[in-house]
């Protein structure tokens, strides 16, 4: 594995034996190396393949401000959030996390706390991705000394979320969030119920809505329109309908965004499902 940029001693742009160009870190791994030279791979602690110029420009760009030690730290809250997950996140992730943990200890150290006015929905509706994100917290506590408020522990949450996604910016990752906060207010309000939030039908709910989301803004909804499914549905929950009826009025307004017949059934029965437990328990 030869050198082909060294971005400081701790990090270096690589080329195999196949020419594929990989991203390596480790500590002093490329110290006093040059371009040609091979690297030492007992020191290599984390690898990954380079996706574009853009994003080694961009890694060379970070690595001038942010300590090798907040890139080793985000490594190892990646590799926990894997584990505790059970899936592979996209390597950007290395990046933006790195570039968030180093500006947010930064702001703590200059008295300059910034408020995440999305901490209650993310909490309420990436629960996985939160645990992981408080866990996150403590180990940033243990490494640098630096105790980051609660709602540091959301937007980790949000970036490991959108590590999740296939290359989703995290924009959408908050304009998704959005919708599914703006839907289930929807959903409470016509009904008058407070959710479950621990109940089978309300996850089943938050899931079918974040995936519509996701589709939504990437333009991938269904265009079958299922008359049949609809009309039957449609007579069956007849609450259901005046509810869906106002989600769909609302992502019309507000995102152009017209659903199919297909897609107005499933959240007939999704809404029906999660309201009509809450009425009965009321």
């Amino acid at each position: 594995m030869k050198i082909i940029k060294v971005f400081n001693n701790n990090v270096a742009l690589t080329k195999d034996l196949n020419s594929i160009e990989m991203v390596v870190m480790g500590k002093g791994l490329a110290f006093q190396k040059k371009v040609g030279d091979e690297i030492d791979e007992e020191k290599v602690q984390k690898m990954f393949v380079s996706p574009s110029e853009n994003f080694a420009a961009k890694l060379s760009e970070l690595l001038n401000e942010i300590p090798y030690e907040i890139m080793s730290l985000s490594k190892d809250i990646i590799e926990l959030a894997e584990k505790e997950l059970r899936t592979e996140l996209n390597d950007s992730l290395y990046l933006s996390l790195s570039d968030h943990i180093h500006f947010a200890i930064t702001r703590i150290k200059n008295d300059i706390p910034i408020k995440n006015a999305l901490m209650w929905e993310v909490k309420k509706f990436y629960k996985a991705e939160y645990q992981v994100a408080r866990l996150a917290l403590g180990l940033i506590k243990e490494r640098t000394g630096v105790e980051l408020p609660e709602d540091e522990v959301a937007s980790i949450a949000l970036h490991i979320f959108n590590a999740r996604q296939d290359h989703t910016g995290m924009e959408e990752t908050v304009t998704m969030t959005n919708i599914v906060k703006d839907v289930t207010n929807i959903v409470k309000y016509h009904y008058g119920i407070d959710f479950n939030e621990e109940s089978v039908n309300y996850s089943r709910f938050i899931t079918h809505l974040r995936y519509f989301a996701y589709r939504m803004l990437r333009g991938e909804i269904n265009d079958d329109q299922n008359d049949a499914l609809y009309n039957q549905v449609k007579r069956q929950y007849g609450e259901a309908y005046k509810c869906t009826i106002k989600v769909a009025d609302y992502l019309e307004k507000e995102y152009s965004m017209k659903m199919t017949k297909d897609e107005l059934a499933y959240f007939m029965i999704h809404i029906h499902r999660v309201s009509i437990r809450e009425k009965r328990m009321k």
